[in-house]
């Protein structure tokens, strides 16, 4: 079996990515430093090795006889990188571009950087990926960083690409109510309405969780010739929605009548992408639209799958909260010693 390395391994993305990635026949070693727990993963197995580590400071000899890495590892999402910036630019700009020269110096022959398509910004026409970008928060802006660093050590012998996702949506193991979908969903189910960041104008792409990882079992398995040094969209023309319209279609989806509530300021990212690269070079469609993904997200709400409560679920949130816990631990300790 050939070893992929998956940095945040543990991750709303990355506990998917592995099911995915296993179901394919690879052996995956999975990295992350865990914040969010490590139940998200299933037990090691012969496919399945999970080193608790931090990308920041992670052992080059991890990446020995490995065939590719996909560097999950970030601070996301927009909320969550303006927590403490210098720590965002550390992480997602500085520590995926270490693992990039890492894996390149350890002769793995594939490099995967999960990006996003938020780089783009505002902008008012459709974007391929090469139009201009317009990065709006430390978050964005980190993930451009980190693509420039990456893709320039593309080579004949070290295949490098860089995927720019749409927002993501969908069910799994590490949920998150942070995303545009599963929190419209998660507040139907709770309140009966729908939260929406102002004004509802907005454009936005969409991609089901299962979607974006077979995109990147997909680069994992193409000639390299075909995706050497390339950026990728990852979406659907079709899941290119307005806000607003996007939330009636998830209340029907549910069988519940449209009701929301505004929140936040007037969101200034929008913008629409075309997908069309990655159909024209690898054949790539989804298969899933926000309907399924509301569905099967409400079912597990309804069904105690998932738990709407559970405060790991806002990203920014939890990391606050282990922020406080860690300084109030500090405090009460003494000479190294809690109780």
């Amino acid at each position: 079996m050939k070893t992929v390395v998956v940095t945040g391994a543990g991750g709303y993305i990355g506990s998917v990515l592995t099911d995915t990635l296993i179901e394919a026949g690879y052996r995956v070693l999975a990295v992350d430093r865990f914040f969010f727990g490590r139940e998200a993963l299933p037990p090691e197995s012969k496919s399945l090795e999970v080193v608790r580590t931090d990308i920041r400071w992670m052992d080059e000899a991890l990446l020995n006889d490995v065939f590719a890495v996909i560097d999950l590892a970030a601070l996301s999402n927009d909320p969550a990188g303006e927590l403490d910036e210098e720590k965002t630019w550390a992480v997602n700009h500085q520590g995926r571009a270490r693992v990039a020269r890492l894996a390149r110096n350890q002769g793995v022959q594939r490099y995967i950087l999960p990006s996003s398509c938020s780089i783009y910004g505002f902008h008012d026409d459709v974007l391929d990926e090469t139009s201009p970008v317009n990065p709006l928060t430390t978050y964005a802006k980190a993930n451009l960083a980190a693509e420039g660093d990456t893709l320039a050590l593309a080579s004949g012998d070290y295949c490098v690409v860089v995927l720019r996702q749409a927002t993501v949506y969908g069910l799994s193991r590490r949920m998150r109510f942070d995303l545009a979908i599963n929190g419209m969903t998660r507040g139907l189910f709770k309140n009966g309405s729908l939260p929406l960041l102002r004004d509802g104008l907005q454009w936005r792409p969409f991609v089901h969780v299962k979607d974006t990882c077979r995109a990147m079992l997909a680069m994992l398995e193409a000639p390299a010739d075909q995706v050497n040094g390339e950026i990728f969209n990852v979406g659907s023309d079709a899941q290119n929605y307005q806000v607003m319209p996007l939330a009636r279609s998830i209340a029907d989806a549910v069988g519940l009548p449209f009701e929301y509530e505004w929140y936040g300021s007037t969101d200034h990212r929008s913008y629409r992408i075309s997908f069309a690269k990655i159909e024209r070079v690898l054949g790539y469609r989804t298969n899933y639209d926000p309907t399924d993904g509301a569905r099967e997200v409400y079912e597990a709400l309804q069904s105690n799958q998932l738990d709407a409560d559970d405060p790991r679920t806002i990203t920014v949130d939890w990391y606050r909260s282990l922020i406080e816990m860690h300084d109030f631990l500090k405090e009460t300790e003494i000479e190294g010693v809690l109780l």
